[in-house]
């Protein structure tokens, strides 16, 4: 039992470190990168549906981003809906090819960058006591219940605390090396 309350706390913060990885994924850092554009939404013939299911897209250069639509029809639909994205690009189609220039970081946008991965990795630390709380929960339950000792318990509360600092440590990584990311000119 003891056990299966630690495989499911663990499973659970390895799931918030994902989420973490990925929204910082969405915060662009200067460079073009494909899963910059992984948030954008193209109506398809009346179902929205991700852009990389309708069109390839790939870095043409360190500052731009090339996408092409695997039918011809698409690619306003497809402009329109980078350009009403809430990423502040703006596409310019030649034939069949729509290239996405990245404006270079302004000192400001990069401070507010910051700021927003701080705010994601601090949602994720929540999330990962969260996961402790509930856990220590469950081991508190099952003492009450008198299905394990009271040394059973500590036991398992203080490799669930291990846990926690080893993946609240992986966040912080990840936000030094985002931030580090964001300031490099």
């Amino acid at each position: 039992m003891i056990n299966d309350i630690k495989k499911d706390a663990d499973a659970r913060m390895k799931k918030s470190v994902e989420a973490l990885n990925a929204n910082f994924h969405k915060i662009r850092t200067g460079r073009a990168h494909p899963s910059l554009l992984d948030a954008v939404h193209v109506n398809y013939y009346g179902a929205d549906m991700p852009l990389n299911q309708v069109a390839s897209v790939n870095v043409e250069d360190a500052r731009t981003l090339a996408v092409v639509p695997w039918e011809k029809s698409m690619v306003p639909k497809v402009e329109k809906a980078i350009m009403t994205s809430d990423l502040g690009l703006n596409p310019a189609a030649a034939g069949n090819v729509i290239r996405v220039p990245l404006p270079p970081l302004t000192e400001e946008t990069r401070r507010n960058y910051i700021k927003q991965a701080r705010g994601e990795a601090e949602n994720a630390r929540v999330a990962i006591r969260n996961v402790r709380r509930d856990a220590n929960g469950d081991l508190k339950a099952l003492l009450k219940e008198k299905e394990i000792t009271e040394d059973d318990e500590h036991h398992a509360i203080d490799e669930i605390q291990k846990m926690t600092d080893k993946y609240v440590a992986e966040i912080d990584k990840l936000l030094e090396t985002k931030e580090h990311d964001l300031l490099q000119v």
